[in-house]
């Protein structure tokens, strides 16, 4: 009888396997600890106050705030007022990057946040449920002598929330509000070495338009995006492991189809597990240095979207196969009541996901954080989310308890048999709970992963050495969902080698008796593996 490499595999070759496995693990680590940079740098930008006399403002007109055609500056709103400057000609205005700098494709994206200096005044308080109206215009260019080219004009409106914990008296006139910062631009590519933008505040009291809403005295803004080493050290592990899992996963399934019985479930679900793998290691990314795909981000998400989905399936239909309960097993339709609300989580964070980035494709300073309503609907998102992983993991975690329990009782019949035939099952069960309890590994890391990558600092120090842990952690997980695929696919391909044919009974010492209780229990049953069909008889009986 041929099983699967698991198996039949001796105990030195296995060990040499996990022994290689593990050390490409550490070296994930390593790659993104020791090499590879943060995996994201925060530039803070400074607005210039630019003034703009034209009455018929709605003609663009690109204010530099440096520069040899720089604007007509302020230093700040008092000096507006001795020249009769009022606030519909101030254009708050902002380079990016900052001189003698230029942007990137390597740096893949960029997310910017606003924080207002918001100065208190007797006479000019921020109002309850304020909301300051911006019109906002971007551009980009390639060299520093060439035209701005127009890449959005929209109306940004953000709710502000501010407090001010001094009393409100005019001893207290010109303090700052303490204001949370609001979420202002994403773009999906960075395709340009040089942007622009020009941010206007426009005041019509007959409209409320930016009435109520304090004096604002500047505007900073916080520029976020992937440092270009972490791209590149990214883009090389995701080009090396694409052939990897690519080519492993069509021998798996070249051996699964040479077998005269049909593939079964588990091995069906494997294959798929190593599609999706392959799906998101394909590295499609290096597209974007060369052309202007603001919809990567989006692309991306739908990648790990449809990775995630499927290996929180496959979980449960790992451990589920190899219970022994009267369920009807070996069909994906048995799996609906645990599979229908992976899916359905799936799709809403899909639907989530198009309702902020994929509106951002036509208006990058669109946010779904920008309303209260809005905010509601992330959080709770956000909220459930985090609770249906950690109901998922202790599912996971009860059964795979549950297939321990089972196969330890199928144990109870070893102590009759033979020592060489009690020593071969004994390894087999042993070799199976080790993976079970590497699944249960896997899935721990991913959720300590989420939990260390939102309060981590982002790097330890060693002596003279600096670890950049959220790098670490990026490169160490992705190749260890790589390692665990490839070893799934190694492991429970058919082996080559037919157990029934290379060792007779006689040589593990197996009696008639013995054979007959434990061998006849496998028969009439397919499967990868010994254990997965001493526990699809059990079920059937």
């Amino acid at each position: 009888m041929a099983g699967a490499i698991i198996e039949n595999m001796s105990t030195k070759k296995l060990c040499i396997v996990g022994g290689i496995l593990l050390v490409f693990q550490i070296v994930a680590f390593l790659v993104g600890g020791l090499i590879a940079p943060a995996p994201t740098t925060a530039v803070p930008y400074m607005s210039v106050k630019c003034v703009d006399v034209r009455k018929n403002h709605h003609r663009t007109r690109w204010l530099m705030p440096w520069g040899a055609n720089q604007c007509d500056k302020i230093r700040d709103i008092e000096e507006a007022i001795p020249r009769e400057i009022e606030a519909n000609d101030i254009v708050f205005s902002v380079h990016i990057p900052l001189p003698t700098m230029e942007m990137s494709p390597w740096f893949q994206f960029m997310l910017f946040i606003l924080q207002l200096d918001i100065a208190f005044k007797l006479n000019n308080q921020i109002r309850e449920n304020a909301e300051v109206s911006m019109d906002v215009s971007l551009a980009y260019r390639d060299d520093v002598l060439a035209e701005w080219t127009e890449m959005a004009h929209e109306r940004v409106p953000r709710k502000l929330k501010c407090s001010f914990t001094s009393p409100k008296t005019s001893e207290h006139e010109g303090r700052y509000y303490e204001c949370d910062v609001l979420p202002f631009m994403e773009i999906g590519s960075v395709a340009h070495k040089y942007y622009l933008l020009n941010i206007r505040l426009p005041v019509n009291e007959k409209k409320k338009i930016n009435v109520g809403i304090g004096e604002i005295k500047d505007i900073r803004l916080v520029g976020i995006h992937q440092n270009g080493g972490f791209t590149k050290v990214w883009f090389a592990m995701k080009t090396f492991l694409t052939p990897s899992i690519f080519i492993i996963m069509v021998w798996y399934w070249r051996r699964i189809t040479m077998m005269s019985r049909p593939p079964v479930l588990l091995e069906k679900v494997i294959f798929a597990l190593g599609i999706s793998m392959t799906f998101i290691n394909i590295p499609v990314e290096w597209f974007s240095i060369g052309f202007d795909w603001t919809w990567m981000l989006l692309f991306g998400d739908i990648r790990q979207g449809i990775f995630y989905a499927m290996l929180l399936s496959f979980w449960i239909i790992f451990c589920g196969e190899h219970m022994m309960d009267q369920h009807e097993r070996n069909h994906i339709s048995g799996y609906w009541k645990q599979v229908g609300p992976i899916a359905v989580g799936s799709f809403c964070l899909f639907i989530f996901d198009m309702c902020e980035r994929g509106v951002q494709l036509t208006n990058p300073f669109y946010s779904i954080w920008t309303t209260d309503v809005g905010t509601e609907l992330a959080m709770a998102f956000i909220i459930v989310a985090g609770i249906c992983l950690c109901l998922y993991f202790l599912f996971l975690c009860f059964m795979v308890f549950q297939v321990f329990r089972n196969i330890s009782g199928k144990q109870s019949s070893l102590p009759a048999m033979s020592k060489v035939r009690r020593l071969h099952y004994e390894g087999l069960i042993f070799r199976f709970k080790f993976l079970m309890l590497i699944t249960l590994a896997c899935a721990a890391m991913t959720v300590i992963f989420f939990i260390v990558s939102q309060v981590t600092e982002g790097h330890w120090k060693w002596g003279g050495v600096t670890v950049q842990v959220n790098s670490a952690f990026f490169t160490g997980i992705y190749g260890m969902w790589n390692l665990y695929v490839f070893a799934l696919m190694f492991l429970y391909a058919p082996s080559h080698k037919n157990y029934g044919e290379d060792q007779s009974n006689g040589d593990l010492g197996v009696h008639s008796g013995e054979e007959l209780q434990l061998t006849t229990t496998i028969t009439h049953v397919d499967g990868p593996t010994e254990i997965y069909k001493l526990t699809r008889k059990e079920a059937q009986e």
